[in-house]
């Protein structure tokens, strides 16, 4: 990249993209009537068949209404014909036993299909509200502490930056689920906090040499100019390590199983956007905020010492 690209001057062009990212998310959340959350969030039974011939998504829904009289939601694999059926939550009092037996009695007679790779995974419902609760503590939790490292490590401003950055971050990820409607479990929480370490770090890098450059800044040197040259100082390493990460994730995206690929996703969405908030959007914009504040300090001294010559 040219090393006198003006990251800050061009911070809202760079803010359009995860924005434009959010807003289909948030049409396709409406479309699809909320996240597809998994039976962990919602409680329920997910069954995943591996079927030895090709088969219809609807026809596979009929068989499971037939038999089960409940509308569940089926999902194909996009390798392979694996079915993905989830039932929703119900008051049985074995817990879903009957209906998991009925669906695969009524699969059996149309399709082939090895009972003993089939995988079942069933909760209650209120365990799906505790999972759903608990994700949310634990990953505003991380987020506080966070921004209590970075205030302590640096200033309340580069705080308040970095942890809009990575509310953005997990606002792209969850947009991208919405949009592709992927199943959303706990994979894709423990995937998220991974993600939000791994961006923070990425920023405090770059906040870092802004304060180590800030000591040296010349006075013909705006902030803005130290913040550019502070990005291109530490452009390398993040590419770098961001690329790195990037080649042996999607190698375990490609090779992985099911449940590895539903872990690894998430991951690789969330460190490209993560490297790309860093870089292009935290630092430029608390550059922005910093500027305008030594601006309007310095506008009312030159007030103050204009009433005092009056």
């Amino acid at each position: 990249m040219n090393k006198t690209f003006n990251y800050t001057a061009n911070k809202v062009k760079f803010l359009l993209l995860p924005v434009l990212i959010i807003v289909l998310g948030v049409v396709m959340y409406l479309v699809h009537g909320g996240f597809n959350f998994d039976v962990e969030f919602v409680g329920g039974i997910r069954m995943q068949v591996t079927i030895d011939e090709n088969f219809n998504n609807s026809d596979i829904a009929d068989i499971v209404k037939d038999a089960t009289g409940l509308d569940a939601t089926v999902q194909k694999s996009a390798t392979d014909n694996t079915v993905i059926i989830k039932l929703p939550a119900t008051d049985d009092e074995d817990g879903g036993e009957s209906n998991k037996n009925a669906v695969l009695e009524a699969l059996a007679e149309k399709y082939t299909f090895d009972s003993e790779s089939v995988e079942v995974q069933s909760a209650a419902a209120s365990f799906g509200r505790e999972v759903q609760t608990k994700a949310l503590t634990y990953t505003l939790f991380a987020i506080l502490c966070i921004l209590i490292y970075i205030i302590i490590r640096f200033e309340w401003r580069s705080a308040v930056m970095a942890v809009l950055a990575l509310a953005l971050n997990v606002l792209v990820m969850a947009s991208i689920y919405t949009i592709t409607n992927i199943a959303l479990n706990t994979t894709f929480i423990a995937a998220m906090l991974t993600v939000v370490g791994y961006s923070i770090n990425n920023t405090i890098v770059i906040f870092d040499r802004i304060r180590e450059n800030m000591k040296l800044r010349r006075r013909t040197e705006s902030i803005s100019e130290m913040t550019n040259r502070s990005i291109n100082e530490t452009l390398g390493r993040t590419i770098n390590s961001t690329i790195t990460t990037l080649i042996t994730i999607v190698l375990i995206y490609i090779i992985g199983v099911t449940t590895i690929k539903e872990f690894a996703l998430p991951l690789i969405i969330g460190i490209v956007i993560g490297a790309y908030t860093s870089i292009f959007l935290a630092s430029t914009f608390w550059a922005a905020w910093k500027e305008s504040e030594a601006q309007a300090k310095a506008a009312a001294a030159a007030e103050r010492r204009s009433s005092k010559k009056k």
